[in-house]
């Protein structure tokens, strides 16, 4: 046992030089990322607080209506933003939207197209499934560590920390739906001629789109779970305000604050449900 400890494995000193090497021969390029992030999730933002609060609560609730056909739905925006206003919090809450719908967006961006692949690919899924899992495993802090380091503090590095935690959600469940297609289907598209794609496109992803859907809905989730620990590292938001409660011992303001994330979450929960095609009355 004392000779294990005494001729330990440094682990940590070659993550902390292959973070130095990348700093010093690739500084420029994270600079250039970092800048490019920040603009795309603060453009966002500064659109959304452009807008009066009330006019965009009724983009929000017109847009809900449209997806879903549901006027409880639109009811249910309005009336939990408006509490949200009345509590105080709308700048956050606005800032902390913009956050999970570019983190969300991200998201989907990369992992849907991992997971068709992994379900196409046996192999790339036998090499990306330790990694999803030490994604999904490793402490948050480990990864906001080198983050911070690279990106400086603020809205990027609470941005890539929340897709680092939130990405296998939506490729495992993309390769789960492509993965559970009926081989009957695919054959019966082979046999009318159909290509490579147009089973993709036509089959699949169709076939498939309802366990997509649950992929996005549990990122967007993970993703808002993200709120509070990306305000360590200087993402705005409604996390700032659950750490200054927490600092302070404000019940009061850590309640409330809290309150807000979870109506976002509920909010976003319903809204990327995928619509039934029903009218509700």
């Amino acid at each position: 046992m004392e000779w294990l400890t005494e001729h330990k494995i440094p682990l940590g000193s070659w993550i902390r030089d292959g973070v130095d090497f990348m700093l010093d021969h690739g500084a420029w390029l994270f600079d250039s990322f970092s800048d490019g992030l920040a603009f795309l999730v603060n453009g966002l933002v500064d659109v959304m607080l452009w807008v009066p609060a009330l006019g965009l609560i009724v983009v929000f609730a017109a847009a809900a209506y449209a997806l879903h056909r549901s006027w409880k739905l639109a009811a249910l925006i309005v009336f939990s933003l408006l509490l949200v206003i009345n509590l105080g919090y709308w700048e956050e809450t606005v800032r902390t939207i913009g956050l999970i719908l570019v983190a969300t967006f991200v998201c989907m961006i990369v992992g849907i197209p991992l997971g068709i692949l992994a379900a196409h690919r046996a192999r790339f899924y036998m090499v990306l499934r330790p990694i999803l899992d030490l994604m999904q495993t490793i402490p948050t802090f480990v990864y906001l560590i080198p983050t911070m380091i690279m990106f400086g503090l603020g809205v990027v590095p609470g941005l890539i920390s929340t897709v680092i935690f939130a990405i296998p959600a939506p490729i495992r469940l993309t390769y789960l739906g492509i993965s559970g297609v009926p081989q009957t289907l695919i054959e019966a598209g082979e046999a009318f001629g159909a290509t490579r794609r147009q089973i993709l496109w036509k089959i699949e992803l169709p076939h498939a789109m309802p366990t997509i859907m649950a992929g996005v809905t549990q990122c967007i989730m993970l993703c808002l779970s993200m709120v509070v620990i990306a305000a360590m590292v200087g993402a705005p938001g409604l996390g700032v305000p659950v750490l200054r409660a927490l600092n302070t011992v404000n019940i009061a303001k850590g309640f409330e604050a809290g309150l807000a994330i979870v109506i976002i979450a509920i909010l976003l929960d319903r809204v990327c449900k995928q619509p039934d095609g029903k009218e509700q009355k």
